[in-house]
């Protein structure tokens, strides 16, 4: 596969198959993605992979969090984006968000509906494999930039290679506190990604929600 069809071809995946993944693959992919470009060969990231029970312990405890507790009113450390939106970028999110829930059946006014769909990302959508990263707090905006960089060269790898596919972002960073003591975080580490860079099901195969705790 080349560059040009792992970029056109990468999906974010709602869903994924629960099976084993080869260890040293993760790692060659962790690994790899650090190629990536950075101002200065400073390489701002920090990369934390968890597989087997303690995710599936993150995922519990993420659900007993979320269930317990309002999601939009966990505390977070930087804004996902500007309160008040502008055109272009407030169409494209609201095109995205209209794409996105219609694909998935769930109606513009079912906001229950919307929420359990936002909690699934906490669930890892299945995946066996989560990714953390994570960058220092006291960095700049430019490493910020560079952390992107690292974040989409883990994407392309994982495309590229025969048994990962996908690559979605989900919003660990906004439970930061959960976050930080299931990853063993330094004080100083500002969690930025949780990934999930696995398998999606088999076309036309569809696989049985999760339930998030407390529901």
């Amino acid at each position: 596969m080349d560059v040009f069809e792992a970029v056109n071809s990468r999906i974010a995946c709602r869903q994924f198959v629960d099976k084993p993944v080869d260890l040293e693959t993760v790692r060659d992919l962790i690994r790899g993605a650090a190629r990536a470009a950075s101002s200065l060969n400073l390489q701002p990231w920090n990369v934390y992979a968890v597989t087997g029970e303690p995710l599936r312990k993150i995922v519990r405890q993420a659900s007993e969090a979320i269930a317990h507790k309002e999601l939009r009113t966990f505390e977070t450390e930087y804004p996902e984006c500007p309160e008040e939106l502008w055109d272009p970028y407030n169409r494209r999110r609201s095109d995205f968000g209209w794409q996105l829930y219609g694909a998935l059946g769930i109606d513009r006014e079912d906001a229950k509906g919307r929420l359990e769909q936002i909690k699934r990302n906490f669930m890892f959508f299945n995946a066996p494999v989560g990714v953390f990263i994570a960058i220092d707090r006291r960095l700049g905006p430019g490493q910020w930039a560079d952390l992107g960089g690292y974040v989409n060269t883990l994407a392309f790898l994982a495309r590229g290679t025969d048994s990962t596919r996908v690559h979605r972002c989900c919003g660990y960073a906004c439970i930061r506190s959960c976050a930080r003591r299931w990853a063993s975080l330094r004080a100083d580490a500002l969690l930025r990604h949780g990934h999930r860079p696995w398998r999606p099901p088999p076309p036309g195969q569809q696989l049985p929600h999760p339930t998030c705790g407390g529901e």
